[in-house]
């Protein structure tokens, strides 16, 4: 980490980059958007498909907000069938961890660092994750944009609030990993030294320095090298965003 300013907190994105179910929340939005009328096969689905992929780690009643504008009925159907078919999959398939991010915890956690999960999910979806997942001794926090006021990414209110709960003094004390555009503009915004893009994930090198990455990482198994580094400009294991 940098000599002026260690890392204290490491705020986490849930889908894609800590649990590997983008197929499963991909599949789940598909349902949700065809229960409302719009199927597969059509243009108006596969406009709807596009949105959600450009807007991935944002609150899911966002998402639908984006795909319904002006019929709040609508979304909230939406947002609702996409819970319950999501859930529904977890209950079938179970969820899964990326592989090595129970060392990438461990590690960071050993080293004195606080760890907040950070996600798009409601607060209920989460509990049902967080339930399966058993990572109560992993991290320190998890959010939902509803323990934030509301707000998700990309705005900077849920890395915000992990700061505050956890009584970090500085946002430059702060490193955020994700695999959005959405998720790096979260981190940029709030100030945090760190915004580590991962190339394994929903959007591409272009869209992740688009949103503000620091460092782009081919693995999450790469990132307590560079959040524990002494020299973050020229760390082996980061591509350099900068």
């Amino acid at each position: 980490m940098s000599d002026i300013v260690p890392i204290k907190l490491v705020c986490l994105d849930l889908a894609g980059t800590t649990v590997g179910d983008i197929a499963m929340v991909e599949r789940a939005f598909a349902e949700a958007i065809a229960t409302q009328g719009i199927v597969p096969g059509t243009g108006a689905y596969a406009r709807a498909m596009v949105h959600v992929h450009r807007s991935r780690g944002c609150p899911t009643i966002d998402v639908f907000r984006g795909i319904f504008p002006g019929n709040e009925a609508q979304a909230q159907a939406a947002n609702l069938t996409f819970e319950r078919s999501y859930e529904g999959t977890l209950e079938r398939a179970g969820l899964t961890a990326v592989p090595a991010v129970m060392e990438v915890l461990d590690k960071l956690r050993g080293n004195g660092i606080k760890l907040a999960l950070i996600t798009g999910f409601s607060r209920v979806t989460l509990s049902r994750v967080l339930s399966m997942l058993d990572w109560d001794d992993k991290i320190d926090l998890a959010i939902s944009p509803e323990d934030a006021g509301g707000r998700g990414r990309p705005w900077p209110d849920m890395v915000l609030h992990a700061v505050l709960r956890t009584g970090v003094a500085d946002v430059r004390h702060v490193a955020v990993i994700g695999d959005s555009e959405n998720d790096m503009l979260c981190g940029t915004r709030a100030g945090a030294s760190i915004v580590a893009g991962l190339l394994t994930g929903v959007h591409s090198r272009e869209r992740l320095l688009k949103g503000g990455a620091t460092h782009l990482l081919d693995s999450i198994a790469d990132f307590p090298s560079l959040v524990l580094s002494d020299d973050l400009g020229t760390t082996q294991i980061a591509s350099s965003a900068r």
